[in-house]
């Protein structure tokens, strides 16, 4: 998912029975689906598991532009160009509803993003590889954005209201991200053998990254029950994985590309596919900061911070004339 490790802060779930009555009762309207809202009362734990979550679902998005923007002015054509454009100006939106969604929560947006700026906060592992061939946009949208609506759907009803609603039109816009980078695809498996040869480099490259962002195993991911039991999560990170490739496998067949795993194959007695071993050294590493590209993108988004720090002086400026101006007129 774009958060991925978020920390629950807990050491395990509670029953009803061993909470406090004011826990007990916000732990049964949760149960019952009621939304929770920012005024409503919540345990710290739930409240500051969302504030990470949230913020690093945000920052992923912010940090998500850089790998399809430089592709902007070597797209092949200029429809190619004003709908990669498109999408990444959607991040940027995506960004910017989430950032307003954390901050419901107490928390101000600049505190949360200079957490990103210091790598004091994380961001989705899938950011730190690179998009090396015009192919890799691509599989960007088809493998990253498509993997991304299988978590972010059930986002949609999750427990806290801000966050479930901001979620609905993300979703709606990654859906558009992902056709946008199957489209691409399909044209350079029907174009000549080098193109199709490139769709297949990409396909190989960010596949196994694609179902490794869902995060750890069940086994190995400390916090999913509890997180479960707040519903702010609705589904364990390997049931995820195993959707987006049950609907992913096929695609690659219809594109008539090879499967990028020697061991994905079907399971009739399972009803799904069967997949090799991810590679968790190399998912961990990335998440740690020591992957291909960790440097770079926070590098890109500290430069884009102190380069905007005019502007952002210059607004304020201006809204402490207009206040002024307003004091002014009131007397």
């Amino acid at each position: 998912m774009y958060a991925q490790l978020v920390e629950t802060g807990t050491k395990g779930v509670k029953t009803l029975d061993q909470m406090p009555a004011q826990e007990r009762a916000w732990q049964e309207k949760i149960n019952a689906g009621i939304k929770v809202e920012p005024k409503d009362w919540m345990p710290d734990a739930y409240r500051k598991t969302l504030v990470r979550q949230i913020s690093q679902h945000a920052h992923s998005e912010y940090v998500g532009m850089l790998p399809e923007a430089n592709w902007i002015g070597r797209a092949p054509t200029l429809k190619r160009k004003a709908i990669l454009l498109a999408k990444v100006q959607d991040e940027a939106g995506h960004g910017l509803y989430l950032y307003s969604a954390v901050e419901t929560l107490g928390v101000t947006r600049d505190a949360v993003y200079r957490d990103l700026l210091s790598g004091k906060a994380k961001y989705s592992s899938i950011f730190n590889y690179p998009t090396l061939t015009w192919a890799d946009i691509g599989a960007v949208g088809w493998l990253v954005d498509g993997s991304a609506i299988v978590n972010q759907v059930p986002i949609c009803r999750c427990s806290y209201g801000p966050y479930a609603r901001a979620m609905v039109r993300v979703c709606k816009e990654e859906s558009f991200h992902q056709r946008q980078g199957f489209d691409i695809m399909v044209a350079l498996c029907n174009g000549t053998p080098e193109q199709k040869a490139m769709a297949q480099d990409a396909l190989n490259r960010w596949w196994w990254p694609s179902i490794a962002m869902h995060g750890p195993a069940d086994e190995a991911s400390v916090n999913s029950a509890q997180s479960m039991a707040w519903k702010i999560k609705l589904n364990s990170n390997d049931e995820l994985r195993q959707k987006f490739i049950d609907q992913t496998v096929p695609q690659i067949e219809f594109l008539g590309l090879e499967l990028p795993d020697p061991d994905l194959k079907w399971n009739e007695a399972r009803g799904h596919y069967d997949y090799g071993q991810i590679d968790w050294v190399d998912f961990f590493n990335v998440v740690k900061g020591k992957g291909p590209c960790n440097e770079e993108r926070l590098a890109a988004r500290n430069k884009a911070w102190d380069e905007g720090a005019w502007f952002r002086d210059a607004l304020m400026a201006h809204a402490d004339k207009q206040d002024a101006e307003r004091l002014k007129q009131a007397a």
